[in-house]
């Protein structure tokens, strides 16, 4: 069974990025030095599933930071060619999210990491979602692009682990009680 997984950080108030979409508040907090796990979760994944706003974020950085296939879904970019130098790395679908998970599974994909607000909200409204690893950074943003919208209902978590660092973040893992 195909699983989705979430590695994201947030400002202490709740936001992934500016209203604007930018991150560099996050980007200037990143000490090379601490060992946030990103890496070792990476290796477990077999591809990345991510909305079009994460894509446009992250589509100019250089060099290209995953090392795992992306899909990328988006009803406005499914039509669009993939930039060259992107091209066998990423693709666009207009799928939907289930869409997007079976035919990943059809592929042979068991762990998929899924990444932006809108998409990470979809997925875990339709219980895609297995387990969420989240980073908060020490800085109030005060508006921004929410982590969590509304919900259907209650999504309820079992704490597993957190971990601080000196640089003042604070990551959590949760899973997703059954």
């Amino acid at each position: 069974m195909i699983k989705g997984h979430v590695f994201i950080a947030t400002s202490l108030d709740g936001f992934i990025a500016r209203d604007d979409g930018e991150i560099e508040w996050l980007l200037e907090r990143d000490d090379p030095s601490e060992n946030h796990g990103m890496d070792d979760f990476i290796e477990k994944v077999d591809a990345v599933i991510m909305g079009r706003g994460t894509f446009e974020a992250v589509r100019d950085v250089r060099p290209w930071f995953y090392r795992r296939p992306v899909l990328v879904l988006s009803a406005t970019l499914a039509d669009q060619p993939v930039p060259d130098e992107l091209e066998g790395r990423v693709r666009f679908s207009g799928k939907s999210p289930e869409q997007a998970m079976t035919m990943l599974e059809a592929e042979g994909c068991r762990h998929v990491y899924v990444d932006g607000g809108l998409v990470i909200q979809s997925f875990l409204q339709l219980g895609l979602i297995n387990d969420m690893t989240i980073t908060r950074v020490p800085i109030l943003l005060g508006s921004g692009r929410s982590l969590f919208g509304p919900t259907a209902s209650d999504i309820c978590l079992i704490h597993e682990e957190t971990r601080s660092f000196p640089s003042g973040l604070v990551q959590s893992r949760y899973r997703l009680a059954a």
